[in-house]
């Protein structure tokens, strides 16, 4: 059996600290080098991260590595412009401030020769802790929402009820976007602001139409977090930017789209009310403040309340 060809898209901002670690887990896999190439746009980062690439191409010639910027700010605007650069059949979007797991390429090539109907996939997404151990009032929810964490089990399957990969860590077949479009540039994060939900959009769409996402246990990668992930700050501007893409996610579609996302939120709001009492009960009430804090925050994005705080906060 042969394997796929991959292009490997990181679209990154101002990352310097994490480029090189990313590039070296890439080309330290055993997996033929003729098969895939790396495709690294820079989205008008000011570090030093343009003099690290350079050095990666003296340093490792022998590798397909394409290195473009796109003046268009936006990772939006950066992941399409990773997807006209590639020139693999199967693209795969990788964080910029992440490594992968070791068997990362061979997982996504069997899986998809296993599979050549499937469209999409995604592997695990663990955090890793620069610093400090996660605080205790971290909770299952939290950390998907602050890390990005995502883990679906040891076997190879397909995502359920409505899941999908995290958008640091996704593998497309390059057709996917001819049938279901590019990254709505309206979403996905600007500079230093949080608005995200560009994989969200393109996936509903994807999975309206009836298709399933492939989960790859060992095609993962290692999620470096820094302390000020875990701030309570953070927390703030993140729960309110989602609220946000939500808004403008669902209003673009329609405004009934909008409705209908604001009536779920009320639905959440009663899981919310729950597990607060269920942490109140056990004697976790930071764990149970947090989660309340999360989706009121989120609501207040979705509603676009406090607009004026937002801006302030450089959140849209």
């Amino acid at each position: 059996m042969g394997t796929c060809r991959f292009s490997i898209i990181i679209c990154t901002y101002n990352r310097e600290k994490y480029i090189l670690p990313l590039l070296e887990s890439i080309v330290s896999q055993d997996f033929p080098r003729q098969s895939y190439e790396i495709v690294l746009v820079n989205n008008n980062s000011t570090d030093r991260t343009e003099e690290l690439c350079a050095q990666f191409r003296r340093t490792h010639p022998e590798f397909h590595f394409h290195y473009c910027v796109e003046p268009q700010q936006g990772l939006s605007h950066a992941r399409n412009r990773g997807i006209a650069e590639s020139q693999g059949e199967y693209l795969i979007y990788v964080d910029d401030d992440a490594t992968v797991f070791p068997n990362y390429l061979q997982a996504y090539s069997q899986f998809f020769q296993t599979c050549p109907d499937i469209l999409a996939a995604g592997g695990p997404i663990i955090p890793v802790y620069e610093e400090n151990p996660p605080p205790a009032w971290l909770t299952h929810f939290t950390k998907e929402l602050l890390t990005g964490y995502l883990y679906r089990g040891g076997q190879t399957g397909f995502f359920t009820r409505g899941k999908y990969p995290g958008g640091g860590n996704a593998c497309y077949r390059k057709i996917f976007f001819k049938q279901f479009g590019l990254f709505n540039p309206a979403l996905g994060r600007k500079g230093n602001n949080l608005i995200g939900a560009e994989e969200k959009d393109l996936f509903s769409r994807f999975l309206a139409a009836g298709n399933k996402i492939g989960y790859v246990p060992e095609a993962g990668i290692y999620h470096c977090i820094p302390p000020e992930k875990l701030t309570r700050e953070h927390l703030v501007r993140l729960s309110y930017s989602i609220g946000v893409s939500e808004r403008i996610r669902t209003r673009s579609v329609s405004l009934s789209a909008y409705f209908k996302r604001i009536c779920s939120e009320g639905i959440k709001w009663g899981a919310t009310l729950v597990l607060f009492l269920w942490y109140l009960l056990r004697l976790q009430y930071r764990k149970g403040v947090k989660l309340l804090e999360f989706r009121y925050n989120v609501t207040r994005g979705l509603l676009q309340y406090g607009h004026r705080i937002s801006t302030y906060m450089g959140i849209v």
